[in-house]
């Protein structure tokens, strides 16, 4: 997931990209070796700065998609059309480039399993970046926190992290993910097919007795009507964190 960039006084650090996943038609996971990483916690972000032959420079800043563990960072990015950044991460970049990264950014939209749980996750779009980390930190954890994910895209196959999503919810006894496909979707297709709704919040989201810590993330107009269904059905004020993203010049 893009952000609009976040100035810090973290020093930029050399990345070299080892691989390259494509996630979806616009979209790829890059995963960068970042000699010097401190580490990370689910749901923080890194800035990316890119620097032209004639010394122009363009800045963005990018959710982690990886779980905390390693020295490297995997992001995935989707490719703004008209962007200056995006196009080039995603056409452009190949195993072996070197791009400048620094990070780890952001300390309120994060997830550690100290701060319990059940764990609530709702996504639109690429805002499931940042939310997928907070899965994959579960990842053979033997006291996994309950978790469910209501993760909304256009279609099957703009759904990012699909087949893992997929498996991990047969592998994690303790993760549940539900779908809804807004556009279109595959014959024989049984999961949601709308928008967000309160009936569709309330029958695939924790109950408010299990006050559960929800995430939020994705464009605006999701975030806030999701948010706002959240609050309606109970939910505390408190347990809810939320984090947009919007146009940002790619």
């Amino acid at each position: 997931m893009e952000r609009a960039a976040v100035r810090g006084r973290l020093n930029w650090l050399e990345a070299e990209v080892v691989e390259l996943v494509q996630e979806a038609p616009r979209v790829k996971t890059i995963v960068f070796e970042v000699p010097g990483w401190i580490g990370h916690l689910p749901g923080q972000h890194v800035d990316i700065r890119l620097t032209a032959e004639d010394g122009y420079q363009a800045q963005r800043s990018y959710s982690i998609a990886n779980a905390n563990g390693s020295k490297r960072v995997a992001l995935t990015v989707e490719a703004v059309e008209n962007g200056e950044v995006s196009p080039y991460l995603v056409s452009e970049l190949v195993v072996g480039d070197r791009i400048e990264l620094r990070g780890p950014i952001g300390g309120y939209f994060v997830w550690e399993p100290s701060k319990g749980g059940p764990l609530q996750l709702i996504a639109g779009g690429s805002g499931l970046v940042p939310l997928m980390a907070m899965v994959r930190s579960q990842t053979g954890v033997s006291a996994a926190t309950p978790t469910r994910l209501l993760a909304s895209a256009r279609s099957w196959e703009e759904l990012i992290y699909r087949d893992e999503l997929e498996k991990s919810s047969v592998d994690l006894g303790s993760f549940e993910v539900v779908y809804t496909l807004t556009r279109s979707q595959p014959p024989g297709w049984t999961g949601y097919s709308r928008r967000i709704d309160q009936d569709l919040l309330g029958d695939s989201t924790w109950p408010i007795e299990d006050k559960p810590l929800t995430f939020i993330c994705g464009p605006t107009g999701f975030v806030e009507t999701a948010a706002a269904i959240m609050l309606e059905l109970g939910h505390q004020p408190g347990r809810i964190k939320t984090e947009r993203f919007g146009p940002s010049g790619g």
